[in-house]
C-alpha cells in the first residue's frame, strides 16, 4: 500500500476478503470522493469508494444504492462498508461509460438513449423513496449559486431580490405536480451511466443526493447534458419517447423547461465555484454549452419572469457562448 491510499484501507480490505488485491486509483470527480479499482490475480475486480468525513458522508449513497437495488434498478451492489471511515466496497460495473460509447459508436446513440429513458420510466413507476422532498427552498438554494458565484466573478451587481422573486414564481407553479414525487437521482447523465454487457443493460452511478421530486428533473439532466452535446433532434425524440411511454400531461413540457433553466443556472454557478473555491478550472470549459441550454429554456413562456430578469441584469456579452470565457 502506498501513501496516497486512504488511511485504514488495509484492515478494511482484509476483513472484506480483498486484502490481496492490487489497488488502482481512478480519476476524481467534482467532490471530495475518491475511487479505486481493486484487481485480484484471478481477474476479479471491485470498486472502492472513499467518501471521507467530515467532507463526505457515505450513508446517503448506501441508503439510495440499497433502495434502488431492492426495487430492480441497477445500482452497484454493496460488498462491504465502514461508513464511519468513509469506505465502501462496491460491485465493479467495468469501464464502458455511456458517454464514451456513444461518442465512439454514434450509430447506436438512439438505442442507448432509449435504454436510459426506459430506466427512468421504470424508476418513475415506483413510489417515492426514503428520501427528503425536493422542496422550493432546495430549488432556490441551488439556483442562487448563479448569483452567489457567477455574477460576483463577472463583477456584476444584479437585482438578487428580483432574481429570487422570479424563480419563486416560476418554480412554485410546478410543485403541485411533483407530489407525492418520484426518486430523483439529480445527476443522471451520460458520464454516470455504465453499459453492462449490452446496450440495453445500464448501471447507475452518483445518486447519493437523491430526493423525491418531479419526473422531468432527471430527464432534463440526461437530455440537457452539461458534459456532452445532445443534438436538439435527439432531445426532442427522447422527450417524445418518454411522454409516449408515460402519458405525461400537457404541463410536462413547461415543467421540463422550468427545471432545465433551474438546473442550468445552478450548474453555471457550481462550475464557477469549482474554479474559484476548489481550484478546478477544467469545469469552465463546460459553461458555454450550459449557457446555450439555459438560453433555450428561457424562451419557453413559462420562464417569462426569469427571462426578463436575465435580460435586465446579464449583459449580452456574458450570455450564451460568451458566458464561459474566463481568464484563469
Amino acid at each position: 500500500m502506498s501513501d496516497h491510499l486512504p488511511a485504514g484501507i488495509e484492515p478494511f480490505l482484509a476483513a472484506s476478503g480483498w486484502g490481496d488485491a492490487v489497488v488502482e486509483p481512478l480519476p476524481g470527480d467534482a467532490s471530495f470522493r475518491r475511487y479505486f479499482r481493486l484487481r485480484r490475480a484471478s481477474g476479479k475486480t471491485a470498486m472502492l469508494m472513499h467518501a471521507p468525513p467530515p467532507h463526505e458522508d457515505p450513508q446517503p449513497f448506501l441508503r439510495a444504492a440499497k433502495w434502488l437495488d431492492a426495487n430492480g434498478l441497477r445500482a452497484p451492489r454493496i460488498l462491504a462498508e465502514d461508513a464511519a471511515a468513509g469506505l465502501v466496497l462496491l460491485e465493479d460495473f467495468g469501464e464502458v461509460r455511456m458517454r464514451e460509447y456513444v461518442d465512439a459508436w454514434p450509430a447506436d446513440e438512439t438505442e442507448v438513449y432509449r435504454a436510459a429513458i426506459d430506466a427512468l420510466v421504470e424508476l418513475h413507476r415506483l413510489p417515492a423513496g426514503p428520501f427528503l422532498d425536493y422542496s422550493l427552498s432546495e430549488y432556490m438554494r441551488e439556483v442562487r449559486l448563479f448569483t452567489d458565484w457567477y455574477c460576483p466573478t463577472r463583477g456584476l451587481y444584479v437585482d438578487a431580490a428580483g432574481y429570487n422573486t422570479a424563480w419563486e414564481k416560476v418554480l412554485g407553479e410546478l410543485l403541485p405536480r411533483q407530489r407525492p414525487g418520484v426518486c430523483v437521482l439529480r445527476d443522471y447523465h451520460a458520464e454516470n451511466i455504465m453499459l453492462l454487457g449490452s446496450l440495453g443493460s445500464q448501471g447507475l452511478l452518483d445518486f447519493q443526493d437523491a430526493l423525491n421530486g418531479h419526473k422531468a428533473y432527471d430527464l432534463v439532466s440526461l437530455l440537457q447534458d452539461a458534459r456532452r452535446d445532445v443534438s436538439p433532434e435527439l432531445e426532442i425524440a427522447m422527450f417524445d419517447y418518454y411522454v409516449e411511454k408515460t402519458g405525461a400531461g400537457p404541463e410536462f413540457l413547461a415543467d421540463y423547461a422550468r427545471l432545465g433553466a433551474q438546473r442550468n443556472a445552478k450548474i453555471v454557478g457550481i462550475f464557477v465555484r469549482l474554479w474559484k473555491r476548489d481550484g478546478k478550472p477544467r469545469y469552465l470549459d463546460y459553461i458555454p454549452r450550459v449557457w446555450a441550454l439555459l438560453e433555450r429554456d428561457l424562451t419557453h413562456p413559462a420562464l417569462e419572469p426569469v427571462a426578463a430578469w436575465f435580460d435586465a441584469n446579464i449583459p449580452a456579452e456574458y450570455r450564451s457562448a460568451g458566458g464561459g470565457r474566463f481568464e484563469v
